[in-house]
């Protein structure tokens, strides 16, 4: 990898558009039940495997490696409360097809180029079915996660969490949908069927031959890059894909699926979008928007009415260039779905009951020329002993001190937590002083952010507060920057719930 020149990369804006149709994502069928414990629950078997798959009509097929040889991967739909086992057998090749660079913590030399472990991100699960970035397992192995499924109906996601290599996987295609249900949600009669659609957004860039191509750095000797950024948006895993919809009311279950890259989404004439719920489910009452703002990792549901539309195409566009169009048929709205005025609250967590508040620093470091720039959190390391060890049943205020240019959209994996605020902070002051100057008054969260959240931009320049309960389990788990070239370089920190 110390020389590289660059391939030929297919002109994808040459495409016609709006040829192929957005794919329905396939849903895993359980095989069967296992015994757990005392019980016996649903098993699924999600291989992981290497396929190809075509992105738009005009291209050669592409290689992609991913779940369920779909790209995104099958979509998994439990009840609230429906304990399941998933069992994830790595099938896919012993070499790397995308770039490694072994400069990276955990992925040097002497580890295996291709490994795996998955994380359901967004889920409420025991520390040895979190995914573990160090718990990665070899093509011919594999490893059954347990999920309780103890949470408020939601769009999960699922995807690749192997240390120093995960930002290559997920670009390879380990990504999929889980979706959690409960009785709450179906007694709101939302749109459904044909008319619940997931949009899982990505972004990739091809090399003349339709394959995918990952960039390297230009530092001697280096391969890592800091921000992956494709220059073809892919939806459900096709390139400007439509859609023919009824002029009724429709419910998209939106994912941003991407390495680094965040979407600002709108419809071309303008129209307005509902947003009706966030990561972690249904916001406490809808919020009517023009542009919704998605970074890696975040989720949204969203309702579109196409009832005034009737015999029309519309885009949906990302920074006012068009990514997909909606085909509406004429003649009669039918179905339609009024929002009610509120959902089911979502109780602020009070302020009195936080037992500590942690102050932590997302930091750049540059280093050398022979080496990457490190992304670090509270300036520690991966390696470093854990600092943040909350107890089991508290309840906590974390601050994100972001003394970087750049907005790190953090997750932290097994809990729900909601916005506080940011606040914006004199930089050099603190960075060379160590003086915390506030230079305006904390802004609360937008509206659409007023609700259950597992991942939270923290802006540049600000400090950003959430309050978390850490419920569920004790054990180890993990909070990251969900920009993966970050994440995997190092700005990933394990964490420890500790026993009451």
């Amino acid at each position: 990898m110390d020389s590289h020149r660059e391939p030929n990369l297919f002109r994808t804006e040459k495409l016609p558009p709006f040829v192929d149709c957005l794919p329905l994502l396939p849903f895993a069928k359980p095989e069967g039940t296992r015994r757990h414990g005392r019980k016996r629950v649903s098993c699924y078997r999600v291989p992981i495997t290497e396929f190809t798959a075509r992105v738009h009509r005009d291209m050669p097929p592409t290689t992609f490696w991913g779940y369920g040889a779909s790209m995104p991967g099958p979509t998994i739909e439990v009840e609230r409360g429906q304990e399941i086992l998933v069992d994830w057998p790595n099938l896919l090749p012993s070499k790397h097809f995308l770039p490694i660079d072994h400069k990276l913590m955990g992925a040097e030399r002497d580890q295996p180029e291709v490994r795996t472990v998955v994380h359901l991100h967004g889920a409420k699960a025991p520390p040895v079915s979190d995914g573990y970035p160090e718990n990665w397992y070899t093509p011919g192995h594999t490893s059954v996660y347990h999920y309780p499924n103890d949470q408020e109906a939601a769009l999960l996601w699922y995807h690749d969490h192997a240390m120093g290599i995960n930002r290559l996987n997920i670009l390879a295609g380990m990504l999929g949908l889980y979706i959690v249900r409960d009785d709450y949600e179906r007694s709101l009669n939302l749109p459904s069927g044909a008319h619940e659609v997931p949009l899982v957004l990505t972004d990739r860039t091809f090399k003349e031959d339709g394959q995918l191509y990952y960039p390297v750095s230009q530092r001697p000797g280096g391969v890592w890059v800091p921000e992956f950024f494709g220059n073809t948006i892919l939806l459900n895993g096709k390139i400007l894909p439509f859609l023919e919809v009824t002029c009724g009311t429709y419910r998209f279950r939106l994912l941003n699926g991407s390495n680094g890259r965040f979407y600002r989404l709108a419809l071309s004439d303008k129209a307005r979008l509902v947003q009706i719920g966030t990561d972690q489910g249904l916001l406490s009452r809808p919020v009517d928007l023009t542009r919704l703002i998605l970074a890696p990792g975040e989720r949204a549901d969203i309702v579109i009415d196409f009832s005034s539309h009737a015999d029309q195409n519309i885009l949906l566009t990302n920074d006012n260039r068009p990514i997909m169009q909606f085909r509406v048929a004429a003649g009669r709205a039918a179905p339609t779905w009024t929002p009610p005025a509120a959902f089911r609250p979502v109780s602020a967590i009070a302020r009195s009951e936080a037992v500590e508040t942690r102050r932590l620093t997302l930091d750049e470091i540059d280093t050398t020329l022979d080496d990457p720039m490190v992304h670090l959190l509270d300036g520690k390391r991966w390696h470093d002993p854990i600092s943040e060890k909350p107890v089991l049943g508290s309840t906590e205020i974390w601050e994100f001190i972001n003394t970087t240019d750049d907005t790190h959209p953090i997750h932290l994996h097994l809990v729900r937590f909601q916005i506080l605020e940011r606040q914006p902070f004199d930089v050099p002051a603190f960075v060379y002083d160590k003086k915390l100057v506030f230079t305006a008054p904390p802004v609360p969260p937008d509206e659409n952010e007023a609700g259950w959240k597992d991942t939270v931009r923290a802006s540049p320049g600000a400090v950003t507060r959430i309050i978390v309960r850490f419920e569920g389990f004790a054990g180890r788990y993990v909070w990251h920057c969900h920009i993966l070239e970050h994440e995997d370089n190092e700005m990933m920190r394990p964490y420890e719930i500790v026993p009451g």
